[in-house]
């Protein structure tokens, strides 16, 4: 016997309520880090279309949907894998529309009015150097225009590779030796934390993949030593509200000793 939509709906929106409730009297994570993925099964199994460029475009509006879940449950930082290195092995075509629409995704972000409105700032992290002028342009136009907000952040990994973050803070802290300016016995965790991405907020606390993989894909590979981990069967498109809110207390249900 099925029971009738509205009927559904609302038991769900019980349950919901139920588990925000529960989820808002205990701790939130400071930090969320999200790798979001899904977008092309999406397009093919739910929407049913072969234009995987449709499941980008709902990943978007999810974005948007998630950071302002974000904002509600005052998650102050919130940083998701937007686009790997690794990416750029994918067909041309799909390259130069995710290019497109990170582009565009930056710029309407930066002129939402409730990013505005809670003062959230926009950055982007990875290696820079390898994104077309264009997508470059807009980071820059949503840096300088959030770059005195500091209620909120919205860190967006594109073109980003954690191994590479390493290698750059070694390659740099391997030329202050060769300059002289410390010693090899200066060199500890701290001063690699400082040279990595990010060194300016805090560890994440959460770390959350959608789509049903269990790896962290290369992602704040350093960042991460420490993040408790979540991962979900649903395709990030599909992402809804009571999904955040079962991963953020399935976080708040475990001990963090950090060994102790």
């Amino acid at each position: 016997m099925e029971f009738p939509r509205i009927v559904n709906d609302r038991i769900y929106k019980t349950y919901e309520a139920r588990i925000e409730k529960e989820v808002k009297e205990c701790e939130i994570p400071q930090h969320l880090a999200v790798i979001m993925d899904g977008n092309r099964r999406y397009a093919r199994e739910v929407m049913g279309t072969d234009d995987v460029n449709k499941g980008h475009e709902r990943g978007k509006e999810k974005l948007r949907e998630v950071l302002d879940w974000c904002i509600d449950l005052d998650i102050k930082y919130l940083t998701v894998y937007a686009f790997s290195m690794e990416n750029f092995n994918r067909e041309g075509s799909e390259v130069d529309y995710l290019m497109s629409i990170l582009s565009d995704a930056l710029r309407e972000f930066a002129d939402d009015k409730r990013v505005e409105k809670y003062e959230v700032a926009i950055r982007v992290i990875g290696d820079v150097s390898l994104l077309p002028e264009f997508v470059k342009e807009s980071m820059e136009y949503a840096y300088e225009k959030t770059k005195g907000y500091s209620r909120y952040f919205l860190n967006l990994a594109i073109a980003y590779s954690g191994r590479q973050d390493i290698t750059e803070a070694v390659r740099a802290i391997s030329q202050d030796v060769l300059d002289g300016k410390i010693s090899v016995d200066d060199i500890d965790e701290g001063m690699i934390s400082e040279r990595m991405s990010m060194s300016d907020i805090p560890d994440p606390d959460l770390v959350l993949r959608t789509s049903g993989e269990i790896r962290v894909s290369n992602f704040l590979l350093w960042q991460i030593a420490y993040s408790e981990l979540y991962f979900t069967d649903v395709y990030w498109p599909g992402f809804r509200y009571i999904d955040l809110l079962r991963a953020i207390r399935t976080y708040q249900q475990r001990h963090r000793r950090f060994g102790k």
